[in-house]
């Protein structure tokens, strides 16, 4: 009898060691366990509750008393992944969180909840609304009827403000690090799934979610995490620190 061996095609799931499911071949590639970075959007501040643009040109306003709530609550919601949730997944065992005030806030209750310092980057910020700062869509559409509308879709950034492309382009710059930093600590602690959180905003998070998905930037703003949600990209990393593949796991799930 002949055997009818096959040469598996390049999405052939193959089981690598370390890894707790099965990981998809990449020829000439070696694969570490999946990096699981779970994006946290911040509770709700007066100003989200007015729907006034709140961005990182100023350090911007803390928590109100509901958001304060959601944050333990997304901080239950964080620690429960590999536990109650997501088994799949690492236990959380890093925070990373935006300056601005509301991600400290909601940063430190979810480093309370897994007993842990966050960290800061800068490149986790809001997107610079530059002279839009405070105003509302109302506001704004008094002046040009067509300017929201307009950035909404990437057309145009906010006066003095940042373009989508430009948040795009940093968070992920952050991603990229983050993925080295998980090859490096393979390479001298050995391979392990890891899960990291990143505390962040709206728009934020919509551009690191386009940028990872191939979207094109007209198509971020269709996106809507709510307050104190959970949206989960999974790095898949090369040995060498290399993003091989980029999974969108869940995006913008609730914890409230």
């Amino acid at each position: 009898m002949t055997s009818d061996a096959r040469t598996p095609s390049h999405d052939t799931p193959v089981a690598l060691p370390g890894a707790r499911s099965p990981l998809f071949r990449v020829e000439g590639v070696e694969l570490l366990s999946p990096l699981t970075l779970v994006f946290v959007r911040h509770g709700v501040t007066d100003m989200t509750i007015t729907q006034q643009l709140s961005g990182s040109g100023v350090p911007g306003p803390p928590l109100n008393a509901a958001g304060r709530i959601q944050a333990a609550k997304a901080a239950d919601a964080v620690y429960a992944i590999g536990r109650r949730t997501w088994p799949s997944a690492a236990k959380a065992s890093r925070v990373i969180a935006s300056p601005m005030v509301r991600t400290r806030e909601t940063g430190a209750a979810i480093g309370r909840r897994l007993g842990m310092h966050p960290e800061g980057d800068d490149r986790l910020r809001e997107i610079h609304f530059g002279a839009w700062e405070g105003l509302t869509a109302e506001e704004i559409s008094a002046d040009d009827p067509h300017a929201m509308h307009r950035w909404r879709f990437g057309e145009i950034p906010a006066e003095g403000g940042e373009s989508f492309a430009d948040v795009g382009a940093r968070v992920d710059g952050l991603l990229v690090d983050l993925a080295a930093q998980h090859a490096q600590l393979a390479s001298v602690g050995g391979d392990e799934e890891r899960t990291w959180v990143a505390v962040s905003h709206a728009v934020a998070i919509k551009c690191v979610v386009g940028v990872s998905m191939g979207m094109p930037a007209n198509r971020w703003g269709a996106m809507w995490p709510v307050p104190a949600s959970l949206t989960m990209l999974q790095l898949r990393v090369s040995t060498t620190g290399q993003v091989v593949e980029r999974h969108l796991m869940s995006l913008g799930s609730p914890t409230d």
